[in-house]
């Protein structure tokens, strides 16, 4: 064996000393060597170096991780311990919550798990982390600026107030507009002249004409002329004598409404002996005390003697569309012995009520399963007439088959005698045939309004009754699953109100 080097074996003994002696007190310093930095938490590191290229490299720090087996001293260890242990959820709103955090990460086993588990221990802690995390509260708007000049409080300015004062009213702002003038068109390209606006030259009694000629035809493009500018808007809305046209007007005013029935239950001409109404007395068609033309004026008063806003609120039948009942309810089914299964089967029904009304008094009533698109387009006398009788199948109108026909009327003072005027109006008799010649329907439905600008687009229901001709019987169905009519305009039956 080859004699060591007598150099290297005296700096091995002279490390080898100050290692030992730095062990004893490793608060003093010794050699002319600097102390090695003790390093942080480490992966295990070989404690033997076999050359001289690891001796030197001792005093480099090592590389540090922050991994589960690095090691750590009993002081780390404890505070390891006591801080996962704190971090654990305890609660099941708390399990929900890393639960959620699991699952925004992607571990979806992990989120899994801590879903079973919070559901264990509360089976409406979904409910409670809604109201934490996102209450009612957080969805209202917030208000606007209300310091649009971002001025100091204290500080007084008029960027806080209008100049003008209060806001005005709607009144008062059309009111404002009433000395303006109807403007042309400005220029297509600036610096061009101005093109001429023949309607601005006309008197205001010829624009009230022609604006009366359109609201007859159709009360929605008279209106959405408010849209053109200020002055027209300011003779739409204030300019009664066209409103008060429209009202006792018979294309869709209540000129056209019916009071009393005008028609049989198939459609035929009034006789004497017709149907009575179950609880109807038998003087129903006993003269009216007023005409339609003359109750109108009566009622003026309770609607701020405004035109406008009789024809808005007073109840009245539309025409341009039709009234749609949407159905749908649950129902269970039966499982079969093949199939074995933890729930029993459901049954989702859907069907729909159609009621479209006519001027002439009289009405069609619909009971199908065919969705409004396939249907309404059909909702006519002709196609009601081609399909009785279950002719021609193959058309695709034959929904109308089961189409009823019937008559309609508006209830009076006479319906309820403790009633005022006004208040007796608003509740629709509906009559229709039967499905044999034997029975014939009626049906009782309250006017009324959803939305917020739209008036009279719903009929809510009172009653349905069955009559048997034979027996002089009248039961009544149940309206369990009913839902309310929704009025749906339809372009193919032409404009109107």
């Amino acid at each position: 064996m080859e004699e060591a080097n007598p150099e290297l074996e005296a700096f091995r003994r002279k490390w080898r000393e100050e290692v030992s002696a730095k062990v004893q007190d490793p608060s003093k310093p010794t050699g002319p060597y600097k102390e090695p930095r003790r390093p942080r938490l480490t992966t295990q590191t070989s404690a033997r170096r076999s050359s001289k290229t690891s001796e030197e490299h001792d005093q480099v720090e090592s590389p540090t991780f922050s991994g589960l087996d690095a090691p750590r001293t009993f002081d780390g260890e404890a505070g390891e311990s006591s801080k996962s242990a704190s971090n654990e959820p305890q609660s099941a709103l708390e399990h929900y919550e890393k639960a959620v955090e699991r699952e925004n990460q992607g571990s979806l086993g992990d989120s899994l798990n801590l879903y079973r588990k919070a559901f264990r221990m509360d089976h409406r802690v979904d409910q409670k982390y809604k109201n934490k995390h996102f209450p009612p509260s957080s969805f209202v708007p917030k208000p606007t600026n209300p310091n649009p000049s971002n001025a100091s409080v204290t500080v007084p300015s008029t960027a806080h107030h209008s100049l003008d004062g209060p806001p005005q009213s709607l009144k008062e702002l059309i009111a404002s507009f009433s000395g303006l003038t109807i403007e042309s068109a400005p220029p297509a390209v600036e610096g061009t002249p101005t093109l001429p606006c023949p309607l601005a030259e006309l008197p205001d009694e010829l624009a009230i004409h022609i604006f009366k000629e359109v609201a007859i035809r159709d009360v929605g493009s008279f209106v959405r002329l408010a849209q053109v500018c200020k002055r027209i808007a300011y003779l739409v809305l204030t300019e009664e004598q066209i409103w008060k046209r429209i009202c006792v007007g018979s294309e869709v005013g209540f000129g056209v409404m019916h009071y009393s029935w005008q028609r049989e239950v198939l459609g035929g001409p009034l006789q004497e002996d017709h149907i009575l109404d179950p609880g109807d007395s038998e003087d129903e068609e006993a003269p009216m005390p007023l005409s339609k033309e003359a109750i109108t004026d009566v009622l003026l008063p309770a609607y701020s003697s405004s035109w406008q806003q009789m024809f808005r609120f007073r109840p009245r039948i539309r025409f341009n569309g039709c009234y749609i009942s949407t159905v749908n309810y649950i129902r269970p089914g039966q499982g079969t012995i093949s199939h074995v299964t933890w729930h029993n089967p459901v049954h989702i029904v859907t069907y729909y009520r159609y009621l479209r009304f006519f001027r002439d008094g009289t009405v069609i009533s619909l009971l199908t399963t065919e969705e409004p698109a396939d249907v309404v387009h059909h909702l006519t006398k002709e196609l009601q007439d081609t399909h009785r009788g279950g002719g021609s199948a193959y058309l695709p109108s034959i929904v109308m088959q089961n189409a009823l026909r019937g008559r309609w009327r508006l209830s009076t003072v006479a319906d309820n005698p403790d009633a005022d005027l006004k208040d007796a109006e608003g509740i629709l008799f509906v009559e229709t045939e039967g499905v044999n010649q034997k029975y014939t329907y009626r049906m009782k439905l309250s006017l009324g309004s959803s939305g917020k600008g739209a008036r009279n687009n719903k009929l809510v229901w009172q009653g349905f009754w069955s009559y048997n001709l034979l027996t002089d019987d009248t039961g009544e169905f149940t309206l369990r699953n009913d839902k309310a009519f929704f009025f749906s305009r339809v372009k193919s039956y032409g404009s109107g109100a």
